[in-house]
């Protein structure tokens, strides 16, 4: 298990609490992005799309902490855009471990290293890397070539230095199952304490609309990725969660539990979709009509979605929901091998190059 035991224990006892005050909707995860702006431009992204005023502009610190206190959730992930290029980004950090949230800092990589003197390692603090999949598929989906050399570079220095750090990884349509899975050998073998996965899911903004999964291709996906499991991998996430991708269960999205908050204010109705914004917390979750989103909704933009921001809290709900649920998140950290005569690891790999650009969105975003 990726996750440390006292984070795992102060989300335990927040999502109890939530539910002993008779609370249905809560945020686990608030996705604070600070800047919209980013050092690379990925064509599954549509966060660079907006006219330059917008992306000149920041959040102040003192907004991200009234945000983070107006939200009260016990981990805070900071996406983009880059936040490594928020000129206060090390103050918000700080300020954030002071108030004993575990923090996120969602990056590329490509400043890590020249950025990481502001920092101080601390158990409430972790570097969260987007890397999506072995060196060529990784530079093909950012569109820059050297991006993932010079991010590996960022993760040992970071891991000298004594910081937590995992990674983040985006699969799209056309994702080689294989290389997906000797490339979670390569990051193990660097000594990362997790990974985190999502399926990419589209962006309205997004130049490329093309390569998004659809829910069966995702679970089909998943499916081979994650069956007959190295027994040194470790991810930092729910491993329902993980069984949810691979389609041995379902969920119901709720997306209030990762709400996003950047310089519109809190994004309505999650990370991937822009319906509006409200100004407090409190307007977002009584106005928000959370029942016209979800695939079970029957909105097309949902159709597909089976992002961590939509189903992971999802998955934490039901794992403090009942003592079922408990036992179902034990045995899956316990024996998730997930034996599959169907899934062979033994075949070798015969790398293939996509008829389009297998591009990465930030769902972690990741970054």
């Amino acid at each position: 298990m990726g996750v440390p035991v006292s984070q795992m224990w102060t989300v335990a006892s927040y999502v109890i609490g939530q539910k002993l005050r008779g609370r249905k909707q809560y945020p686990v995860v608030l996705m604070l992005e600070p800047l919209l702006r980013c050092n690379l431009a990925c064509a599954g992204c549509g966060k660079i799309q907006y006219p330059a005023h917008i992306l000149k502009t920041d959040l102040t610190p003192e907004q991200c902490f009234a945000a983070v206190e107006e939200c009260g959730a016990p981990l805070v992930s900071i996406p983009g855009g880059e936040p490594l290029m928020h000129p206060q980004i090390a103050e918000i950090v700080e300020g954030l471990v002071a108030r004993k949230k575990y923090v996120y800092l969602c990056t590329n990589g490509l400043l890590l290293r020249e950025k990481i003197d502001q920092f101080k390692p601390s158990k409430y603090f972790s570097f969260v890397v987007h890397m999506d999949g072995q060196r060529e598929h990784h530079d093909f989906a950012v569109c820059r070539e050297g991006t993932y050399d010079k991010a590996v570079e960022g993760i040992r220095e970071a891991l000298k230095r004594g910081f937590r750090l995992t990674t983040n990884t985006t699969l799209f349509d056309g994702a080689d199952a294989k290389s997906t899975r000797a490339f979670f050998d390569e990051m193990m073998e660097l000594g990362i304490e997790g990974m985190m996965l999502s399926p990419g899911y589209t962006y309205d903004k997004a130049p490329d609309q093309d390569h998004f999964l659809s829910k069966k291709k995702t679970r089909q996906l998943f499916r081979r990725i994650l069956s007959n499991r190295r027994k040194n991998w470790r991810f930092n996430m729910s491993p329902l969660f993980l069984e949810y991708l691979m389609g041995r269960r379902e969920y119901r999205c709720t997306p209030w539990g990762m709400p996003t908050y950047n310089i519109f204010g809190w994004q309505k109705p999650c990370y991937l979709l822009q319906d509006g914004y409200a100004d407090t917390f409190q307007e977002l979750l009584q106005e928000t009509k959370w029942e016209q989103y979800g695939t079970e909704s029957g909105n097309p933009k949902c159709a597909n979605c089976m992002v961590h921001s939509g189903y992971e809290a999802s998955a934490v709900n039901d794992t403090f929901g009942s003592l079922r649920g408990f036992a179902a998140t034990v045995r899956a950290t316990l024996f998730d091998n997930y034996k599959d005569p169907d899934v062979d690891d033994d075949t070798p790999m015969t790398p293939r190059r996509s008829t389009g650009p297998l591009v990465q969105i930030g769902t972690g975003r990741e970054a």
